[in-house]
């Protein structure tokens, strides 16, 4: 598996793969041909479908100076991946120089042609079951499996990821006003926090837990900067959850770095073993993994054992099987910002459901991830981020009545 430092990335939003990555592929290809005439980027697949609602459009006419001319292609698909590109650069006798095929496979990561089955690999065990047997023979945790894949260094690289994560929730938190993007969507972060104060113990976690992913998917929306927890769409989950934790059990910040560790080996096993994009396997790869990586985090903070923390882990993950990507006109607004305040809240509760047991269950990870990906290939493009189905087809439905 590749290092953790790949699935967490400090960007700006809306989308890891439509945005932050464009943005890098685009970057990186003006920069091999900085002296061509012009440049014409084709998008393929999702990308296409709703690239202008993620602002693909808006990222690669800021990258390249020089006119620039998009084709959009939402029915065409390069073969490796539904999100491919091809960026081409032509001279002054408009002859092309050079031409890229690069896909945006999740999470802000990129693969091209030639590299897309051989990334570097950190970790010498991909699966939780041969984790967890090499856990149980040493006595180790899951950081400690990380740090000794990792190196000491990835806790400078958590410290950081972990202060945007809470400069996000603090930005979002106090901001107000309309979510661009044409939806008439209000913020909602101030309002659940300010309430949450008001509220009693019962309703008072939800709350919380509610406002602070709101803040980070509001921000994300608005092309503020976030982390990928493992994607933008995402991004709330995680820094929810890890935020609730510090103050409800006044934990230390390094144990918070220890649980970033811990979720992000969790995110990265369903990285390599199924997928994190929406596009490949619709919302149950994007939200069922932040879930997933939160429920193990929060489970860890809470003195939870090896097993105890895959199941939760499991919890997460299971009960998003089958979770479409169908975001409405594109953005990462509707369903995915109110899905993030749900998924924090399902996190806590599978951590709290795991300490009540001994960790023993019949069902395990592995076999949730299998079936997910399994999912996620059975379902019709309509429902991996093209927006042409789901809520994305009521939304227009309930447009065109009007």
């Amino acid at each position: 598996m590749e290092s953790i430092k790949e699935l967490y990335r400090i960007g700006n939003g809306p989308s890891s793969s439509h945005t932050i990555a464009p943005r890098i592929a685009a970057e990186y290809f003006r920069q091999k041909h900085p002296h061509a005439k012009w440049y014409r980027v084709v998008l393929y697949g999702s990308l296409a479908a709703t690239g202008k609602g993620h602002s693909t459009d808006k990222v690669l006419l800021h990258v390249f100076p020089r006119p620039l001319k998009i084709i959009w292609k939402p029915d065409e698909y390069l073969p490796l991946h539904p999100n491919g590109m091809r960026f081409e650069a032509f001279d002054n006798s408009d002859q092309l120089i050079n031409a890229w095929e690069v896909y945006s496979v999740g999470g802000g990561a990129l693969r091209s042609a030639e590299d897309f089955n051989h990334v570097s690999q950190i970790y010498d065990l991909d699966t939780m079951a041969a984790i967890m047997d090499k856990l149980t023979q040493t006595g180790e945790s899951f950081w400690e499996f990380v740090q000794n894949s990792e190196g000491p260094d990835i806790w400078n690289f958590l410290r950081d990821i972990w202060h945007v994560m809470n400069t996000s929730i603090d930005r979002g938190i106090v901001a107000e006003g309309i979510l661009p993007g044409g939806l008439g969507l209000t913020r909602k972060a101030y309002s659940y926090y300010r309430k949450a104060s008001l509220s009693g113990p019962q309703l008072k976690q939800n709350a919380l837990l509610s406002a602070y992913a709101l803040s980070v998917s509001e921000e994300n929306a608005a092309g503020g900067e976030i982390v990928t927890a493992p994607t933008c769409g995402a991004c709330g989950v995680l820094p929810a959850v890890l935020r609730y934790m510090y103050e409800y059990i006044k934990c230390k910040e390094l144990h918070i770095i220890r649980a970033l560790a811990t979720a992000g080996l969790i995110g990265n096993l369903v990285k390599k073993n199924a997928s994190i994009s929406g596009a490949k396997v619709g919302c149950q790869g994007e939200i069922g993994t932040a879930c997933s990586m939160a429920a193990a985090a929060a489970t860890q903070l809470l003195g939870g054992t090896i097993r105890q923390i895959e199941y939760a882990a499991e919890m997460g993950l299971e009960h998003h099987l089958g979770l479409t990507c169908d975001p409405v006109k594109g953005l990462v607004q509707i369903p995915c910002i109110e899905r993030n305040a749900h998924a924090a809240t399902r996190a806590v509760a599978c951590a709290d459901y795991a300490l009540f047991s001994d960790g023993s269950h019949h069902i395990y990870f592995d076999q949730v991830v299998d079936v997910m990906k399994e999912t996620g290939h059975a379902l019709p493009s309509l429902y991996r981020e093209t927006a042409s189905g789901g809520l994305a087809q009521a939304y227009r439905n309930k447009q065109i009545k009007k």
